[in-house]
């Protein structure tokens, strides 16, 4: 594997094609590897074949339309023919929660069953991405041994790789970090091999898949702790006349610390702590800063509704039939990681407190949005004509190039402009003439 030529003698299949599966294969067809990727939904599979992507991401759209064009990555028709030519087989599929937060390994089982039955002696079955604690050692191994007839650890390799791939580590891939965990040292070294091959991928390694799958979690769990810590300090903030954009800025800048951009909508339904809390309760495990840090991400829902009434108040008018425009409904179009939930349950909260609302998302079509129940609007125009009340929920890039003054021109007189990713410059909304809340501004 350390040279061009002969990674081009070698086939890598992807399983999954949501963003982390297909930057992977895009890191594998840079890397020289005849490249295949497969998806059992058929709208996925169908963007993969004409070289496209589900994700918003511009960059990733443009290495799609580059290596399907070049030939270096194809789409298979199906898991089993994928497994069947390929010496590493790599797991990407994101993690699924339930409605009742319970861990949902659905797809992850029937992805592995479909490897095992094309697997062949000899190859390295790597799962990427954040899996809870011993899924991988009992569910993903019995699964590929009980179709392939094969024993993991003497007939194939198995290995854990919870650091996704992401847009960064593309761009940057000789300074990226893999960690890896595996079954045995065989597959340990089989895995080394394989990550390192990858544009020369620094390599953490840990003594167990376990310990692996533990460190994955963490991360998230890490992550939707500060976060919440955030929304904690943006509150004050708002009450402190504190612009808390400001503090964020100059932390990252400057300081040792750091202060994480707020990202309501993503971070309100975050599935991987829910799997954390799983492995938890069967271990008999107390996770109270965490619960709670849990609970403040998903209060930010009512904190959003209290915004949006405050804003129409300063208006002079009521919340009740006020007529309010929601700007965003989840960050992907991928429907592996459709998270709609924060969006979701924002419209219903607005609609039982008696407003009217009408959604817009310039990702989506009509159709689409309107079969997720929402109302909508074929335009922005048409979308925020009337309305007392535009509320930002998910920061989309071209938000940022909103034209307000024209907006404002559109709405009903006085405007309430409520942001709660924080796109827009509070300053140039009041300049505007908009009443402005915002989240953390002060």
């Amino acid at each position: 594997m350390d040279t061009m030529e002969k990674r081009s003698k070698i086939t890598a299949s992807v399983i999954g094609s949501g963003k982390t599966g297909l930057l992977t294969a895009c890191l594998l067809a840079e890397t020289g590897y005849k490249t295949l990727i497969v998806d059992s939904d058929h709208v996925l599979a169908s963007l993969v074949k004409k070289g496209k992507s589900a994700s918003s991401s511009l960059e990733l759209a443009k290495l799609m339309k580059k290596y399907t064009k070049s030939g270096g990555l194809t789409l298979a028709n199906n898991v089993r023919e994928a497994a069947s030519k390929s010496a590493v087989v790599i797991i990407a599929h994101s993690p699924l929660v339930d409605e009742k937060r319970k861990p949902d390994y659905t797809h992850l089982e029937r992805a592995s069953k479909e490897i095992g039955a094309g697997l062949q002696s000899g190859s390295l079955v790597l799962v990427e991405g954040i899996i809870g604690p011993g899924v991988t050692e009992t569910l993903v191994k019995e699964s590929l041994q009980k179709t392939s007839g094969l024993k993991a650890g003497i007939d194939f390799s198995l290995a854990v790789c919870p650091i996704s791939t992401t847009s960064e580590a593309f761009r940057n891939a000789a300074a990226s970090t893999r960690l890896v965990g595996a079954l045995d040292e065989r597959s340990l070294a089989a895995a080394c091999l394989f990550l390192k091959s990858l544009a020369k991928s620094q390599i953490t390694t840990v003594k167990n898949i376990r310990t692996a799958e533990a460190i994955g979690i963490f991360g998230s769990v890490n992550e939707d702790v500060n976060h919440a810590l955030s929304l904690e300090l943006a509150r004050f903030c708002e009450k402190a006349g504190v612009d808390f954009t400001e503090c964020q800025k100059a932390t990252s800048a400057n300081l040792p610390f750091s202060l994480p951009v707020s990202n309501v909508a993503k971070r309100y339904f975050s599935p991987e702590p829910y799997l954390f809390f799983e492995e938890a309760e069967n271990s008999g495990s107390l996770l109270s800063l965490v619960t709670l840090a849990r609970k403040i991400n998903e209060d930010m829902l009512k904190r959003t509704v209290h915004m949006t009434k405050e804003a129409l108040k300063s208006c002079g008018k009521m919340f009740r039939r006020a007529r309010i425009t929601v700007l965003g409904i989840t960050e992907h179009l991928d429907p592996e990681v459709l998270d709609t939930h924060f969006s979701r349950n924002l419209v219903s909260s607005l609609i039982k407190n008696g407003a009217r609302v009408r959604v817009y998302d310039p990702l989506f079509s009509v159709k689409e949005i309107a079969e997720l129940g929402f109302q909508v609007e074929a335009t922005l125009g048409k979308a925020i004509e009337g309305a007392d009340c535009l509320l930002i929920a998910v920061g989309h890039e071209r938000f940022r190039r909103l034209n307000l003054k024209r907006i404002r021109f559109l709405m009903k007189q006085p405007a309430a402009l409520v942001d709660v990713s924080n796109v827009v410059d509070s300053e140039r909304a009041v300049k505007e003439g908009f009443v402005y809340r915002g989240l953390g501004r002060g």
